[in-house]
């Protein structure tokens, strides 16, 4: 997930590189058809003919300048949203790396308490293993005690 995350951010940069680059080359074009548009007001020969091609040309300018702002406008967008991807995937890694750590603290706990019930069972095993010999003491001395009590009675009965 690192990885892919990684290769996702080089990517989202190069793309914001690629689209930097072309909002610089469409500014260069529209201070260029500036450019152009000084020059050709600048220069007076043919003035009926200069107009109506300023006049042209102004509209071509001024359209391919609003296609340009468009362009940029939607440049920009891009850039901000690859931006946010990229805040987001960091945080998406963030989050992941506090789960992971989490994950593991409580595979720890997990495993302690395996290892308590285990330890419980155990004890439990040895504790009823600890009565059953206990009974069968109890039983053995209510047998002696019976076989002693039955002996003292006949000697009482004899004395």
């Amino acid at each position: 997930d690192r990885d892919t995350d990684k290769k996702r951010i080089e990517e989202l940069l190069e793309e914001n590189m690629v689209l930097e680059i072309a909002q610089k080359q469409s500014m260069n074009e529209s201070a260029h058809l500036g450019w152009e548009l000084e020059q050709l007001s600048k220069s007076t020969d043919l003035a009926d003919t200069r107009k109506s091609f300023v006049f042209e040309l102004n509209e071509c300018a001024s359209s391919r300048i609003l296609k340009l702002e468009k362009d940029n406008q939607s440049l920009q967008n891009t850039i901000q949203e690859l931006r946010d991807a990229s805040l987001t995937s960091r945080e998406s890694s963030l989050k992941f790396v506090e789960l992971e750590k989490e994950n593991q603290q409580l595979s720890k706990k997990i495993e302690k308490l395996q290892n308590q019930i285990e330890k419980e069972k155990q004890s439990n095993q040895d504790l009823e293993t600890l009565s059953e010999e206990l009974i069968k003491e109890k039983e053995q001395l209510q047998v002696v005690m019976e076989t002693l009590k039955a002996d003292k009675d006949r000697q009482v009965q004899t004395l």
